[in-house]
């Protein structure tokens, strides 16, 4: 190769770093996230990594069950990350019918999943659109360290208000949809949630709670699956018939593809 075409190659090289390295810089902003984000860590360090970095705050994510079966497990998913969220008040808001079916939350339930239940405010709203309401506005107020809920129906103007609503406070928002409910919006992430059978311990007592995780969105990301479990002793951990590498290098590839 002549030394001048060495020299234009270099220089090309160089130029496709400085742009890809910009474009990085720039698509937070792009995207409607702070510039500086942070993130709602799993602990897991596969996840996390995954995710690079963990549940974007300011940021709108969803989680629904594998079937109206796994409604429970999808609740369960959304207490448990919940619990990892630094210090500050938790509102979350009910409407939905549908997961009104598995009950209230209750003190006991919520620290087996890690959250102190002292932090929670719970609002019940008497359908989506108030729910909705209620979400946005304690966004906008920026008085709560994360914000949650259950909706119904969501059309794309809703999504979008409340994703830009969490990003202006900077705030994770995570959305309980029912099963099959995922339809056009802006969520970041968006998860499937099903019961998996529980790790036992030697006398057959329930040690740690697991779940099939599956992203199904993730926006400038890879889809994936895992099956993890939780203690709240020690946080999220992948169960130990997934932990292989063999899994963890095919984690991008979905074994299901739903429409939406």
């Amino acid at each position: 190769m002549p030394p001048h075409a060495a020299s234009h190659d270099r220089l090309d090289r160089k130029s496709r770093a400085e742009i890809a390295a910009e474009l990085r810089r720039l698509l937070p902003r792009l995207e409607g996230l702070a510039p500086e984000v942070r993130f709602l860590s799993f602990g897991l360090a596969p996840l996390d990594r995954h995710l690079q970095g963990g549940l974007a705050h300011g940021a709108l994510h969803e989680v629904a069950p594998e079937t109206d079966a796994d409604i429970a497990a999808a609740f369960g998913f959304v207490a448990a990350l919940l619990g990892r969220v630094a210090d500050g008040p938790i509102l979350f808001v009910l409407s939905s019918k549908q997961f009104a079916r598995c009950g209230r939350p209750y003190g006991y339930g919520l620290r087996t999943f890690g959250l102190d239940p002292a932090r929670l405010i719970l609002v019940e709203a008497r359908n989506d659109k108030e729910a909705l309401w209620a979400m946005e506005e304690a966004l906008r107020s920026a008085a709560p360290a994360a914000v949650a809920g259950t909706a119904e129906k969501l059309d794309f103007r809703a999504s979008q208000r409340l994703h830009l609503a969490a990003g202006k406070a900077g705030r994770p928002l995570l959305l309980l949809r029912p099963a099959g409910a995922f339809g056009a919006g802006v969520a970041v992430t968006r998860w499937r949630i099903g019961a998996a059978p529980a790790a036992r311990d030697r006398f057959g007592l329930v040690a740690r709670l697991r779940w099939r995780a599956e992203l199904e969105r993730c926006r400038n990301g890879r889809p994936g699956q895992w099956l993890v479990e939780f203690d709240h002793a020690y946080g999220f951990r992948l169960a130990a018939a997934m932990a292989d590498p063999a899994f963890l290098g095919g984690a991008g590839t979905s074994s299901r593809r739903r429409a939406g």
